[in-house]
């Protein structure tokens, strides 16, 4: 009987722990322009990791200077492994 409560008890985990978040939003006047850029990172642990997943990264990252539309993303592994994605398009 242990056993089984376990075992649901683990695949009740594993279930729950990915989650993935989607956010877009509209800067400006909300002019979605030809070019696309995207910025991302991920942290292990909430400690280790280097995250530079901002709006003017990912702009920089395609050459653009006139932002139309931003969409972030978070994504979530068993609350282990966090990724962070940002997608700008503009011109």
């Amino acid at each position: 009987m242990k056993k089984i409560i376990v075992i649901v008890a683990l695949v009740a985990i594993l279930l729950m722990g990915c989650t993935s978040i989607n956010r877009p939003w509209l800067i400006g006047d909300g002019t979605v322009g030809p070019r696309t850029g995207q910025s991302s990172g991920s942290i292990i642990l909430g400690i280790f990791g280097d995250v530079d997943a901002g709006m003017i990264t990912a702009a920089r990252n395609a050459g653009i200077t006139k932002i139309g539309a931003v969409d972030f993303q978070v994504k979530s592994m068993l609350g282990v492994i966090i990724t962070y994605t940002t997608t700008v398009t503009g011109q």
